[in-house]
């Protein structure tokens, strides 16, 4: 692809902004106004990044700029071949590179650096213990403790804009919450119109369920959307697919008409997969149960690489299940 001599600065988590000097095939990368790496890029097949200079203080966060800059402007890239002088361990045993039989060759694979779960979890964490538990009649992993806050952070450089999830504060969301469920266009489809008592009660049981957790969906901290993301197990989606104990399934609600469309669903859809799939490296399936006749939904879900099992009935209406495995998510699906 060509380098273009004034690359735009890339805004990252956590990081103010990655900016870039191309050109000749040389890379520059400037973190927050400091010098970080130099590279020099060969295309090829897959893109060939002999690394010149790395910033000593930091290799590692430099490695990791570098591999972020050059996966995301190419979605389709599935792979960087890196030479580097000396290995870092780091880089290694993260699974940020690979190594391979040629001495100071590397590879970084796509699907392993959009696994790594920094800098998108605010709060990363091992898995919680396994202890299974019996709970109306159904057998699951005990879960852990909900999170409360942001959660999740991404620059969507298509859209050039942040979005991110932060869990239902229930006292700040209600009046919110409460005016989307409201929408015709929303009641069509959730069937949870109702007063604001009405949905402080139905909040309050979401909150005290284990199983759920509600979350709020944000470009550029402004709230657009309420998504509840459940484990399937103890869920009554559970008798109608073979559900795994870490299986997670998504309701979702965009409530401003502002941040409707495709290109804003790739963008959140793509983002809470991302996180479900982050937040605990056991889950291998996200599922959901749109109504069989919401072919848009249906539509923009096929877009990002789920696919329609089956449809089934439940008491209170025909549902399509749409399935996305976590290998197909992290091969397929074009996260920038």
């Amino acid at each position: 692809m060509p380098f273009d001599a004034a690359s735009p600065p890339q805004s990252l988590p956590r990081w103010r902004s990655l900016s870039a000097d191309e050109g000749d095939s040389q890379l520059s990368l400037t973190l927050e106004g400091r010098p970080l790496i130099q590279a020099k890029l060969e295309p090829g097949d897959t893109l060939a990044v002999h690394v010149r200079q790395l910033c000593p203080e930091r290799p590692q966060q430099a490695l990791w700029a570098v591999c972020y800059w050059l996966l995301s402007r190419e979605p389709a890239r599935q792979r960087l071949v890196v030479h580097l002088p000396e290995v870092l361990g780091g880089a290694l045993a993260s699974g940020l590179l690979l190594a391979t039989e040629q001495a100071g060759v590397y590879l970084c694979e796509r699907a392993l650096f959009w696994q790594l779960p920094e800098p998108w979890l605010v709060a990363p964490s091992s898995p919680y213990p396994q202890q299974m538990l019996l709970s109306n009649g159904k057998r699951h992993p005990r879960r852990a403790p909900k999170a409360q806050g942001e959660v999740y952070r991404r620059f969507d450089a298509r859209l050039g804009s942040w979005v991110s999830l932060r869990t239902l504060d229930v006292d700040q969301d209600l009046e919110r919450f409460n005016r989307w469920q409201n929408n015709p266009r929303v009641e069509k489809f959730w069937q949870e119109g109702g007063s604001l008592e009405q949905h402080r009660e139905y909040l309050t049981k979401q909150a005290d369920d284990p199983h759920t957790l509600t979350l709020i969906g944000c470009f550029d901290d402004q709230p657009f959307a309420y998504f509840e993301a459940y484990w399937a197990k103890e869920d009554r989606i559970a008798p109608f697919y073979p559900a795994d104990d870490y299986d997670r399934g998504i309701h979702m609600l965009v409530g401003e008409e502002s941040h409707r469309g495709p290109h804003k669903v790739a963008s959140w859809l793509s983002a809470l997969v991302h996180y479900l799939f982050l937040d605990d490296p056991r889950t291998q399936r996200v599922v959901a149960e749109p109504r069989a006749d919401n072919a848009k939904m249906i539509g923009y879900m096929h877009d990002q690489c789920f696919h329609c099992d089956k449809e089934f009935d439940f008491p209170h209406k025909r549902a399509a299940l749409m399935i996305l495995g976590r290998e197909r998510f992290f091969d397929r699906c074009k996260l920038v």
